[in-house]
């Protein structure tokens, strides 16, 4: 990728993360409808313009029985029909995946215009049948329960911050207060509405139960029904259509990282054992983005949109990024420093926790709202000044992890 060529995101669309899709009749059909449709109007592209189309989706089967998503889009706009179409599923960033494998292609000169789409039906089935679709991302019949694999495999990551540097509970509970208190001003997140009492954000076992170990409630993302879409293109087809960038839309993705690991949690924990970080993959793929981008430290961004599909996971986030010295990422929450006006803001718009987490389209959602905050448009949650954003998505229990850099143009 880098900075010669220059990836463009030339605009986006995200659905409301609160409607239900499924109670309201929608199904994905309708779902895909609304973000190809709402995606190529606020790119200000036509689907006629569009060369290549990648979907992200992880369990479209499991909730929907809906497999060959790729299909999807040409499906519901015939102007799509003919063009190169892929799913791509790697769990929870699954949509990250399917953008990077756009801009591969941009980048290969294959083609100028690429459509990337993510999309996710949750609402279709209990809240614990969904538990038990999700944890098909995990190492199945190798570790964990079906009900509880992911919050007990994010309170495990607690435990080992625990073990190595000391961890109090009230961080976490911080963490997820701070998601919360953020999607309140976010028009599309999905408990913006939600009401929260003095003890929601403690150990209170009523206001707070615990789901499995350290995992409570409140510092649990949710099942959503939602997705986002990205217009993405190169400096060739926007040097054809100058009029792209006078609509104060455009980006361009600087910098990436993508590692891959093992799917189960014990192996990862057993190899970092001896490393100053937790998750030493996870560093270097968010460093890797930086230095791609030509940068230095996470001090030379204006925010990150992390992946906190636990209080855990957004507790390692902080450090795994450098905004602290490893296992000090109690710091920066006490301090304030990742709130919307700190240091180094953290999913002003509630990130997966308060915002909503469509699995499928929650990569591409962040590389979205990281679009939307250093053009300007990021409404309520906008981050004064914002000029070059961050993203960190993982799959999983970390087993993919992706990471791009999204920067303003300059005028």
């Amino acid at each position: 990728m880098g900075q010669q060529q220059g990836i463009w995101v030339l605009g986006g669309h995200q659905s409301d993360f609160a409607r239900n899709w499924s109670r309201d009749g929608g199904g994905l059909d309708g779902l895909f409808d609304e973000v190809v449709r709402q995606t190529l109007a606020d790119a200000g592209v036509t689907a006629r313009q569009v060369e290549t189309v990648h979907v992200g989706n992880a369990f479209g089967q499991l909730f929907t029985g809906q497999g060959h998503l790729g299909a999807m889009p040409a499906t519901v706009d015939p102007d799509l029909w003919g063009l190169p179409a892929a799913r791509h599923e790697a769990a929870c960033a699954s949509g990250s995946v399917a953008v990077l494998a756009a801009t591969a292609e941009l980048e290969a000169g294959r083609y100028g215009c690429a459509l990337v789409v993510g999309a996710e039906l949750e609402r279709t089935v209990p809240g614990d049948v969904a538990a038990q679709h999700l944890g098909a991302a995990s190492h199945v019949g190798h570790e964990g329960t079906p009900k509880y694999v992911w919050p007990q495999a994010f309170s495990d990551v607690a435990d080992e911050y625990d073990r190595r540097y000391g961890l109090d509970d009230v961080h976490l509970h911080g963490f997820a207060e701070l998601a919360f208190r953020n999607a309140r001003t976010n028009p599309l997140a999905q408990t913006r509405q939600w009401s929260f009492s003095d003890d929601s954000f403690t150990s209170d076992p009523e206001a707070n139960p615990v789901v499995a170990g350290r995992t409570r409630r409140n510092g649990c993302s949710q099942v959503t029904d939602g997705g986002a879409g990205v217009v993405l293109a190169t400096d060739a087809f926007v040097r054809a259509h100058p009029e792209l960038l006078s609509r104060g839309r455009a980006a361009r993705i600087t910098g990436w990282g993508h590692r891959t690991v093992g799917l189960a949690l014990a192996p990862k924990l057993e190899r970092s054992r001896d490393d100053t970080h937790v998750m030493p993959h996870v560093r270097d793929t968010f460093a890797g983005a930086l230095r791609r981008a030509g940068l230095g430290s996470v001090d030379d961004l204006s925010g990150v949109e992390v992946h906190d599909c636990f209080a855990a996971s957004g507790y390692l986030a902080i450090d795994h990024t450098g905004i602290t010295a490893p296992g000090d990422s109690w710091k920066a929450i006490e301090a304030g420093e990742i709130e919307r006006d700190g240091r180094i803001p953290v999913n002003p718009g509630g990130g997966l926790i308060g915002g909503g987490h469509p699995v499928g389209a929650t990569g591409i959602r962040m590389v979205l709202d990281a679009t939307r905050q250093v053009t300007g448009r990021a409404g309520p949650t906008q981050v004064e000044g914002a000029e070059r954003f961050a993203t960190l998505n993982i799959g999983g229990s970390t087993a993919t992890t992706c990471s791009f850099v999204v920067e303003a143009v300059p005028a």
